[in-house]
């Protein structure tokens, strides 16, 4: 924890930032490097608020020895507003980028990789998704029960009102409520975002309204002609016991596209590896290594 905390003091820091996109606020969290080979994107999970992947994007911009440019952005609506919104964003600030682009996604942020990488083919170079979330896993109760939730207008209001309610105590009690509901392993960072941008009622209704709007589109079949025509450029981490992206998902991306570089993570991290300091690190580790690889 010691050298943890030393080397997140000593790295670069990443800049919260606004910029107007298709006429919408948009905030995102950038490291530029000066002379940049390649510009990395990062593309949350849902809830889809830039300050849990605070850690991460500070150390894979150190891991690629500052010499990428790294984004991280998010934004709250439905699934397809979200996938549009990325796009409009990438050829707004990047229109006259000569670097090569990385996408990378956590959970239902890799299937929106895939997504744009389908609308961009010529300026991505490689797709990357983290405990990707792309099929709905019917054998996942979890699942059912938020999909559940996220469909049912009174519970939605029930549990962003519950939510909130907990936002608006006091600032240490709201932050021992967290700390004693997310357990001891969750980072500082994480818990501050928790705190500071999750607990709002209409940002908990948005994050169960995207849901709804994913588990309806993800009730389909991944677009496997797609994965398999650009597989050379595309790699996935699966978790050990992650029901949002199961090993049987794994081995039916192994079956349809071969050439899809897959990897298990085995090292005791969880789906939400963002809101811990050591997964956050071993992730970047692991993305930092395929791009090096790659270019």
């Amino acid at each position: 924890m010691e050298k943890a905390r030393l080397r997140a003091f000593q790295r670069e820091q990443a800049t919260a930032k606004t910029c107007m996109v298709s006429s919408f606020a948009t905030d995102f969290l950038e490291i530029r490097a000066k002379e940049p080979s390649v510009h990395v994107l990062v593309i949350p999970g849902n809830p889809g608020i830039v300050a849990f992947y605070k850690d991460f994007v500070e150390e894979l911009y150190e891991n690629l020895g500052g010499q990428a440019s790294i984004t991280e952005r998010g934004r709250l609506f439905s699934l397809h507003e979200q996938i549009d919104h990325k796009v409009d964003f990438i050829e707004q600030e990047f229109q006259h980028s000569e670097q090569s682009l990385v996408l990378v996604g956590h959970s239902i942020g890799a299937y929106i990789c895939l997504e744009i990488f389908k609308r961009l083919q010529k300026k991505v170079k490689l797709c990357v998704g983290l405990y990707p979330f792309l099929t709905l896993n019917k054998k996942s109760m979890k699942q059912s029960a938020i999909g559940y939730i996220a469909r049912s207008s009174l519970l939605s209001k029930g549990v962003s009102s519950f939510v909130s309610f907990i936002g608006s105590l006091q600032a240490s009690v709201t932050m021992g409520i967290v700390r004693r509901l997310l357990g001891p392993s969750w980072s500082v960072t994480a818990v501050e975002a928790t705190c500071g941008h999750l607990l709002w009622y209409h940002t908990m209704r948005n994050v169960l309204f995207m849901a709804m709007t994913e588990f309806t589109k993800l009730s389909e079949e991944p677009d496997w002609n797609f994965i398999s025509a650009k597989q050379d450029q595309i790699a996935f981490l699966f978790g050990v016991d992650d029901h949002w992206g199961p090993l049987a998902h794994l081995e039916e991306i192994s079956k349809r596209a071969p050439g899809v570089a897959l990897s298990v993570e085995t090292e005791g991290h969880t789906h939400g590896y963002c809101c811990t300091e050591a997964g956050s690190f071993w992730a970047a580790d692991y993305v930092a290594n395929l791009i090096k690889t790659k270019f």
